[in-house]
């Protein structure tokens, strides 16, 4: 199939953003009138004749299912351009390979695991050169800028340390220098934040957490204004079949008609939680940058609309006493992921960030992360309270 991503993917910024995200790429189909997108479920389409097509000829390639989902993404991220993938890894992979051997590529000191594990495991001994800094202070790397820095990849708020990292900041540094901005805009979603507007040249996401937002499919997404970056991304999509069924893309895109209304109930159940945390004898730090003393309060003021629906705390009683109040939870689900409607908690040192043991982004093994969900604030608070009497 031949794309016009410039049509496919043309945003429509004059609507708000639950209008765009219910109705942008998802007009009635129109032999039937249907309202909801329909599940093209095959793997193949009938042509006119030789070389002649309706757009789509293989569905590898692309599928009517998942161009709405691309078209109604890219527009939540203002962007021109978006691409789906059959995760948020496959996504990360493909910006990835934009880079050749002897590049170089910084990261953030504070990054979820896996992109540490794609990025060190995969791309290093590939000849893809990587070094991890404090990006809180962007002038940290503008005064030790590696040699050959292709591209500076970045969390806001991070994973699972809930740092908050200047877009625009970071994005001047690295276009002075000639290196791509990429930002993962999985914790605060399109919702809260927007980083192409912020001077990011790539947004990522791992769409199997707020934007799916249900715990039942798998995806990444990525967005671009750079139509060159945008037809790299679906080469490699094309090339190495890192793509989605249908069904997975029509629950995604779904799931994504209520992120507004989900993540206004996610933020003020977050704010109770780290109100409740917060005067708890066994959390010894709360790290959330909603609250006025997080070194990135201000920065996060700026750049967000909301500070997200991610709580972390550290057990004053050490790993230990983390471990025990992580598994006396009820409500709160002991499960890796996150941004889904049911809270989870987790100990990222031993579950999502293990890969990162021994290295600059090892994370504390007092660390606890919360994913609070949109459940009765009361019931959430009633559980912390008596898991956390068992970090006494």
């Amino acid at each position: 199939m031949t794309e016009d991503s410039s049509t496919l993917h043309e945003p429509k910024r004059s609507f708000g953003f639950s209008t765009r995200a219910i109705h942008v790429g998802q007009d009635p189909e129109p032999m039937t009138g249907a309202v909801t997108v329909p599940v093209f479920q095959t793997s193949t389409f009938a042509q006119e004749a030789v070389g002649k097509h309706s757009g789509y000829e293989y569905a590898r390639t692309g599928n009517p299912t998942r161009t709405a989902l691309e078209r109604a993404f890219a527009s939540l991220e203002e962007a021109a351009f978006g691409v789906d993938f059959a995760s948020g890894l496959a996504a990360e992979d493909a910006i990835l390979r934009l880079l050749k051997p002897g590049d170089h590529v910084v990261m953030g000191n504070d990054a979820y695991g896996g992109t540490f594990r794609l990025i060190s495991k995969v791309f290093g001994p590939v000849g893809v050169g990587w070094s991890a800094h404090d990006l809180v202070d962007p002038q940290e790397l503008e005064a030790n800028w590696p040699k050959n820095t292709k591209l500076v990849w970045l969390e806001t708020p991070t994973n699972p340390l809930l740092n908050i990292f200047d877009i625009a900041a970071i994005a001047k540094i690295a276009h002075s220098h000639g290196a791509l901005l990429v930002a993962d805009n999985t914790f605060a979603t399109p919702y809260l934040q927007q980083p192409l507007n912020h001077g990011a040249d790539i947004v990522v996401h791992s769409t199997t957490k707020y934007l799916g937002g249900h715990s039942d499919t798998i995806g990444g997404f990525v967005a671009t204004n750079d139509a060159e970056i945008d037809g790299h991304l679906r080469f490699i999509k094309n090339a190495v079949g890192a793509v989605r069924g249908p069904w997975d893309v029509y629950l995604t895109l779904r799931g994504a008609k209520t992120l507004a209304v989900r993540m206004d109930r996610h933020l003020s159940n977050a704010a109770a939680v780290v109100d409740l945390l917060g005067s708890n004898d066994a959390v010894a730090t709360v790290l959330y940058p909603g609250l006025e003393g997080h070194p990135g309060h201000e920065v996060a003021a700026r750049q967000m609309s909301g500070f997200g629906g991610m709580v972390s705390f550290r057990a004053a009683g050490g790993r230990d006493a983390a471990i025990r109040i992580i598994e006396a939870t009820e409500l709160f689900t002991l499960a890796e992921s996150l941004g889904a409607v049911e809270s989870l908690i987790e100990h990222p040192g031993v579950m999502t960030h293990a890969s990162a043991e021994g290295s600059p982004l090892e994370v504390p093994d007092d660390l606890v992360r919360l994913s609070v969900g949109i459940e009765d604030e009361a019931d959430l608070l009633a559980d912390l309270v008596q898991a956390l009497r068992s970090g006494l």
